[in-house]
């Protein structure tokens, strides 16, 4: 049985409507769920941070992938800050309410365990999953000296630097190809790229991109640059080495946990990125190794043991 946002309802169609249901994004919408079905289910996995309202007559997964239940970013507005440092204290509340947390990399595991464990992680399990591309299909000519960041638009995904130290690479060396995803509801970076571009910098901002898209611009570009300040796993630096990308990533945990990178820069440096633009196009980088396993199956026998 499904529980599901409401927002994703022309998602799950071919779902048989007595197997889900669409609820509101609503704690209370939850609580009123879980509520009515106390005793419905021998087993639950909530993928959205949060255990039930309330403690289940079933054994309750918990994946955990949200750093701002974490740490609130010092740059958060009041408002985010408040909203930020209620959930975290919602979750702190209803962490008894699982039996076993999930969680996609090493660090999270130890932040979690840190936060609302008193550094005892028994009941917290690295278990890193993502939902694979089919790359089988597709025979498409790689453009060369072309980077992509396939990624959403919160301020630790770090478009600004990129944008610029790409600009700045081009400049030295009159090569490379940038595309990047913003989605149109980021008005202020979509215009700041759009200035960019009028200035005659090759850049394409292609938008949202549904999944099944995603194949074709992996197949596409050379690089896939990652200037993520924070991840809970980095979901793109896998998909885009199954895809055939080189990796040019931040020098920072997250990234080794995935992957043994072609090059990495310190993110928070527009020089250091600048660099390893302007290396990657002047050099042969060799090609990243994946160090993780999609290992989905293994949530399910968790279910079974």
């Amino acid at each position: 049985f499904y529980l599901f946002d409401a927002r994703t309802k022309s998602v799950f169609t071919n779902i048989d409507s007595n197997k889900k249901k669409f609820i509101n994004n609503s704690i209370f919408d939850r609580h009123k769920f879980y509520k009515a079905n106390k005793i419905s289910f021998s087993h639950v996995i909530c993928f959205g941070n949060l255990p039930p309202t309330i403690r289940l007559n079933s054994k309750v997964l918990v994946y955990f992938h949200q750093l701002l239940f974490l740490e609130i970013p010092k740059e958060f507005s009041l408002k985010n800050k408040i909203i930020y440092g209620i959930k975290q204290n919602i979750l702190n509340f209803l962490k008894s309410n699982a039996d076993l947390w999930l969680v996609q990399s090493e660090f999270i595991r130890v932040e979690l365990s840190k936060k609302y464990f008193s550094n005892e992680s028994e009941k917290i399990i690295k278990l890193p999953f993502y939902p694979g591309l089919s790359f089988s299909y597709y025979n498409m000519n790689r453009l060369k000296d072309s980077f992509l960041y396939v990624s959403n638009s919160p301020p630790h995904k770090n478009h600004y630097r990129l944008i610029e130290s790409f600009c700045l690479a081009y400049d030295e060396v009159n090569k490379g190809k940038l595309t990047v995803t913003v989605p149109s509801t980021n008005l202020n970076l979509c215009e700041f790229i759009q200035k960019k571009i009028d200035l005659g910098y090759p850049i394409k901002n292609v938008g949202f991109i549904d999944r099944e898209k995603l194949t074709e611009l992996y197949l596409g570009h050379e690089y896939f640059i990652f200037p993520s300040l924070a991840e809970s796993f980095g979901l793109g630096l896998a998909e885009a080495i199954d895809g055939g990308c080189k990796i040019i990533a931040s020098d920072l945990n997250y990234t080794y946990e995935v992957c043994q990178p072609s090059l990495v820069f310190n993110p928070i440096s527009i020089d250091s990125m600048q660099s390893a633009i302007v290396t990657a196009i002047q050099n042969e980088l060799p090609y990243a190794q994946k160090l993780i396993e999609n290992d989905l199956s293994k949530i399910m026998q968790l279910l079974a043991d």
